[in-house]
């Protein structure tokens, strides 16, 4: 049997990870793909109940529980479905991963990129996406996107909280540019999916990333 696959997505809020990942599971599907999509933080029962405490406004969490929360729900998705689904030759499509973490608690939250990368192995172990599609896009619009909403917890913080993240993601794009491939955001829904279709090419024929 193939090795599956795992395909991160990523970016600030409103750059249009979800429905990317939505686009990308109903074309690879429909080309005979055995695509799974899954959500972060969430997945499975576990995460979810974590994911409501994160996303509720009325609840405070301080910047570590935060942190040590997201990495908790994270440690029992890969445990319970994504290295099975990994170990069965599926392709996981994955709305947001570790990468979330060190752009939004180690730099948004000022708690330290290698700090959270570290908390997050413990987590996760060994496992790194094997692509990781990055929607670029600036603070300003991301938060135009929103307009109209009802904002979570982390979407009600200010533009400056989100133009920090969306400065550390491209810092960890310019780290990582083999895993880490950046598309513009700002594109039409189609040219963002063809752009994300081109950047997985190489994993859907099967050769190894390069």
């Amino acid at each position: 049997m193939p090795p599956g696959r795992l395909i991160t997505i990523e970016g600030i809020d409103g750059a249009g990870k979800s429905t990317l990942a939505r686009s990308l599971a109903e074309t690879l599907s429909a080309r005979g793909e055995p695509v799974e999509l899954i959500r972060e933080p969430g997945g499975v029962e576990i995460s979810e109940r974590i994911r409501s405490l994160l996303i509720d406004p009325e609840m405070p969490v301080s910047p570590r529980a935060e942190a040590l929360l997201y990495a908790a729900a994270r440690a029992q998705l890969v445990e319970q479905l994504i290295e099975p689904g990994l170990a069965s030759g599926a392709l996981l499509l994955l709305d947001r991963f570790v990468d979330s973490s060190l752009a939004y608690q180690g730099a948004g939250r000022g708690l330290g990129v290698e700090q959270i990368r570290l908390i997050n192995r413990f987590a996760t172990g060994p496992l790194e996406p094997d692509r990781t599609l990055l929607l670029d896009l600036p603070a300003a619009v991301g938060r135009a996107r929103l307009l109209g909403e009802e904002p979570d917890r982390l979407e009600r913080e200010g533009q400056d909280f989100f133009e920090t993240i969306a400065a550390a993601y491209r810092e960890l794009a310019a780290l990582e540019p083999r895993r880490i491939r950046t598309i513009d955001a700002q594109a039409t829904p189609a040219a963002v999916l063809w752009a994300a279709l081109e950047e997985i090419g190489d994993l859907l024929a099967g050769s190894s990333p390069d």
